[in-house]
């Protein structure tokens, strides 16, 4: 019989390096007296990413939603923006705030990313580009994306939150589409804390990120247009720099408990593992499970549920539905009848507790929990 942990386990925790070695980082940041306004840590940390994810451009925000936000501002879209409602809010609040209309599309029932077959049939003369999400680090179809926008003279944006250092086939996921955005918030693989950053394909677009983030500041008597403060400061920088170093061994542990996962939940039926990719191809930023009722016994709310009693804290990730925000009901796009699988979806998603110090005997015992839950319901209709 399961019993309950001692203390609660979380969904995630942040990737912390050793405080010894923030302390000294920090004290170089407080010798230079320079805490923002792109120091040495913030050009340190650009180089180093530029090389592990191995991008030609990028570009460093203050958090992730700054940078999905004024990257869209930089690549002057108007209209409508095709985009998935199985997202976290930021993704469409960014097309909000740059006054874009979402079209909603449904996702593939097996990936979860958005439906590259459905994306053409809704392409208007006001569609100025596709907006996907590698929801969870899968990757999106991106070539038939590519090729959709470049039929249709489209900009393609990736939402790569959960796609840090993600590859597809041995190339790196910020090489598809026009510029891809990273979250580089406390609950990711890769944090500053709070922060995020822009890798993208035309150069150009680099001096237009560095004004729009820097309250369209030129020169120290020129302002040449309406900007915001989105500039990732040297604290942020310096711990992530920290971050990065330890970033490998976490990626090991992370494939340890994931394929402590896979093990212990292989025989469960009506559990399906989402977050399949292993090796250079995987982000290893979520484990992700769909529970279907009808073959598991339970719903994912009353597993979710009965978690809580165990001190097992999984998420519904994602819910609800962007597409059913209040602010969306006049969308024909946004309509349920036009979302099946998504809204499907939301109803059978659960993220799994998952970090690297997550111990292989707890994963044993929650995945032990979810059998029990089984179990018991499977034995109840027998009676």
């Amino acid at each position: 019989m399961a019993k309950a942990f001692e203390q609660p386990i979380y969904v995630t925790r942040p990737l912390l390096p050793d405080i010894e070695d923030v302390t000294e980082r920090l004290k170089t940041v407080w010798d230079s007296r320079q805490l923002t306004n792109f120091g040495k840590q913030h050009d340190e940390l650009s180089r180093q990413l530029k090389t592990y994810l191995e991008v030609g451009h990028i570009s460093m925000f203050s958090n992730g939603t700054l940078a999905l936000l004024l990257g869209l501002k930089a690549l002057k879209l108007t209209g409508e923006v095709i985009t998935t409602p199985f997202t976290f809010p930021a993704t469409v609040q960014a097309l909000d705030w740059n006054n874009l209309t979402p079209v909603f599309c449904d996702i593939d029932p097996m990936t979860f990313n958005i439906d590259a077959d459905k994306i053409e049939a809704l392409i208007t003369e006001k569609t100025s580009a596709i907006l996907a999400v590698h929801v969870f680090g899968n990757p999106c179809e991106v070539e038939k994306i590519q090729t959709i926008a470049d039929k249709h003279g489209l900009k393609v944006i990736y939402d790569g939150a959960h796609a840090f250092g993600s590859k597809i086939n041995g190339v790196p996921i910020s090489s598809f589409g026009d510029m891809t955005m990273f979250s580089f918030h406390a609950t990711k693989l890769f944090n500053t804390i709070e922060g995020g950053a822009l890798t993208y394909s035309d150069p150009a677009l680099g001096r237009q990120l560095d004004l729009l983030k820097n309250f369209g500041i030129a020169s120290a008597e020129e302002v040449v247009l309406s900007g915001l403060n989105a500039k990732m400061n040297e604290v942020q920088a310096g711990v992530g720099l920290e971050v990065l170093k330890v970033i490998e061994e976490e990626r090991h542990k992370r494939h340890a408990v994931k394929k402590a996962y896979e093990e212990h939940l292989a025989e469960i039926q009506g559990i399906r593992v989402l977050t399949v990719l292993d090796g250079q191809s995987s982000s290893y930023q979520y484990f992700v499970i769909e529970i279907d009722e009808a073959v598991f016994g339970r719903s994912r709310n009353a597993v979710h549920k009965e978690l809580q009693k165990y001190n097992v804290f999984a998420r519904k990730y994602f819910y609800p539905l962007c597409s059913d925000f209040d602010w969306y009901s006049e969308l024909p796009s946004a309509r349920p009848e036009h979302l099946p699988h998504a809204q499907q979806a939301v109803q059978q998603v659960l993220a799994m507790p998952y970090y690297g110090d997550l111990p292989i005997s707890s994963v044993a015992e929650i995945c032990g929990i979810i059998r029990e839950l089984y179990v018991t319901q499977k034995s109840l209709s027998q009676i």
